[in-house]
């Protein structure tokens, strides 16, 4: 019966190795089920698939896939981040933009410095330290960048540099989670953060309500009454919209130009907490909630599939010089948002219209209502998007020292997927991909490039267990991302003065890291911390891992 089985596992090892698709298949399926496991609470999450990768890799040293999957995973996964980060990455220089930008820009230099140390401290060499540099940050796409910048130089020792960059990276990832963790404890504790204080403060600048809602209420504030709801807005600080409103016998759709008067029935939309304030400011809820009205105006959801009204806003749509129609709310992927003016729409959001009847067919005909269409990439911007950013990617960049720097594969498509992504759309081309597409594309990336890494270097970090390196390497892992951690919440607390339930977002490098910070605030302000940080941490720590290994003789 051993003899069956050894003879079994034989074959199998000699099919994988004869299938190098099957082999990448299996590590991605095998890697995304382990990093489901959740243990108190926290999760690999997809970067498993590294781990299970250098498993595979380590049981055999053949098996490997094509290098042109690894390029093609790094492609998809910048380009794709970058499309959909670019909007809020520029949108963040307009908001606070100097004191978060100057934030990260510190964060990264500080943690670039305590690297450098480290360097010098254990006489780690240039890939090591860069590897670990990538690692404590939890940052795949740096060490992808650094991999592809040591591949386009053809030096002959590329292959053990490569090893000493994944086996840096290996060893300090579990820290980078971990680390971070016990800092951001640690430090709660330390400035004795009162998380409620802070959303409160926050309300006014961040959409922290979790869920949107709608209430009629009855006008019985007598100072409002002749008032038009654009000035009545405008000088509260509530953040609400407006539905229907009933005056006497008759039911119309609220504009801003809508006067209202003193017993009027009016349907406000927004958060719970916001539409409680408006019931009190307004007067109070009456339970004819006038949205139960079908007779004339109706509710409807519609898909955005049509490309013409894609990357505009909702404002210049002009809809009520066809239609008596409002729109109310957009979901995009999880996210329900109320519908602003100044709302940029994309392909695939779903819009909650309030509408006439008979104007419903023509609106669903106006943003398309079709789920196929809006699940579909746009084949020519996309690649013409991909083609430009490596185009741009090639471009060499004299340095200091006879030395010469590229964006490559990772720096150029990103650059160029933010930029198009804060675009949107050049005349009749849209750059933007629906939310779907874009989480499927940026995931596929991302297993393929963790895949390939974890493959190519699993037999070379079996090895380094055999000696004290690893021990020195995850020692330099604790120090970098305990250290970095520490002192970034402390500039940013008391320097920057950002409130700690940003920072919490600010530092969450990794999913895991960011539901453990949800965890200790309780509320959406990590998440909106983590959103604005994100697309700027992404392209710094890419650029700053290939100059700290350039810099350091790499």
């Amino acid at each position: 019966m051993y003899k069956d089985i050894h003879v079994y596992l034989c074959d199998m090892d000699q099919l994988l190795a004869n299938n190098p698709l099957l082999l990448l298949f299996l590590v991605a399926a095998v890697g995304y089920l382990v990093g489901k496991v959740n243990i108190k609470g926290n999760s690999l999450g997809v970067s498993a698939v590294l781990f299970v990768g250098l498993a595979f890799g380590a049981i055999n040293p053949d098996f490997n896939v094509p290098q042109i999957l690894f390029h093609l995973g790094l492609v998809f996964f910048v380009y794709s981040v970058g499309l959909s980060s670019g909007p809020a990455f520029f949108q963040s220089f307009k908001k606070n933009g100097i004191r978060d930008i100057g934030f990260v820009m510190v964060m990264l230099t500080i943690t670039a410095l305590i690297a450098v140390s480290l360097f010098y401290l254990f006489g780690f060499d240039a890939a090591s330290i860069t590897g670990i540099y990538s690692g404590s940050s939890t940052n795949t796409p740096a060490l992808a960048s650094v991999i592809d910048l040591v591949e386009r130089r053809g030096d002959p020792a590329s292959k053990d540099i490569k090893d000493a960059l994944v086996i840096g990276y290996t060893y300090s990832y579990p820290m980078g989670v971990i680390g971070v963790m016990i800092v951001l404890k640690l430090m709660e504790r330390l400035f004795k953060i009162d998380y409620d204080v802070e959303k409160k403060f926050l309300k006014k600048d961040y959409p922290i309500e979790e869920e949107l809602s709608s209430m009629s209420v009855r006008i019985t504030n007598s100072a409002l009454d002749g008032m038009t709801l654009r000035d009545i807005i405008n000088g509260s600080d509530i953040n609400i919209l407006f539905g229907r409103i009933s005056s006497g016998q008759d039911t119309t759709l609220a504009n801003w130009d809508t006067v209202i008067h003193t017993d009027d029935k009016l349907i406000v939309i927004g958060g719970h907490e916001e539409i409680s304030r408006a019931r009190d400011y307004f007067g109070e809820e009456t339970a004819d909630n006038i949205s139960y009205d079908r007779r004339e105006y109706d509710v409807r959801r519609i898909f955005v599939s049509n490309q013409n009204v894609v990357g505009k806003t909702i404002s210049s749509l002009n809809l009520s010089k066809n239609y008596s129609a409002v729109i109310t709310r957009i979901r995009r992927g999880d996210l329900d948002m109320l519908a602003k003016p100044n709302t940029v729409l994309e392909m695939g959001d779903r819009i909650r219209f309030v509408a006439r009847r008979k104007d419903l067919k023509g609106l669903a005909k106006l943003f398309g209502d079709s789920y196929y269409i809006s699940s579909q990439v746009n084949l020519f911007s996309f690649g013409l998007g991909i083609a430009l950013g490596l185009l741009i990617g090639s471009v060499e960049v004299s340095l200091p020292g006879d030395t010469t720097f590229k964006l490559g594969m990772a720096g150029g498509p990103l650059i160029v997927g933010l930029i198009l992504g804060a675009l949107r759309r050049t005349g009749p081309i849209v750059w933007t991909l629906p939310y779907g597409a874009n989480v499927t594309l940026r995931q596929m990336g991302l297993i393929f490039l963790l895949a390939v890494i974890g493959l190519s270097s699993g037999n070379k970090v079996l090895e380094s267990l055999e000696s004290p390196v690893w021990i020195t390497v995850f020692m330099g892992g604790v120090l970098l991302s305990m250290i970095s951690a520490f002192v970034s919440i402390l500039i940013g607390y008391k320097l920057f003065k950002i409130p700690f339930s940003l920072l919490l977002g600010f530092l969450s490098n990794q999913p895991a890291i960011l539901d453990f910070a949800t965890g200790m605030s309780k509320n959406k302000v990590p998440l909106i911390g983590y959103s604005v940080m994100f697309p700027i941490a992404l392209v710094m720590k890419i650029l700053f891992a290939q100059v700290l290994f350039l810099l350091l003789g790499g």
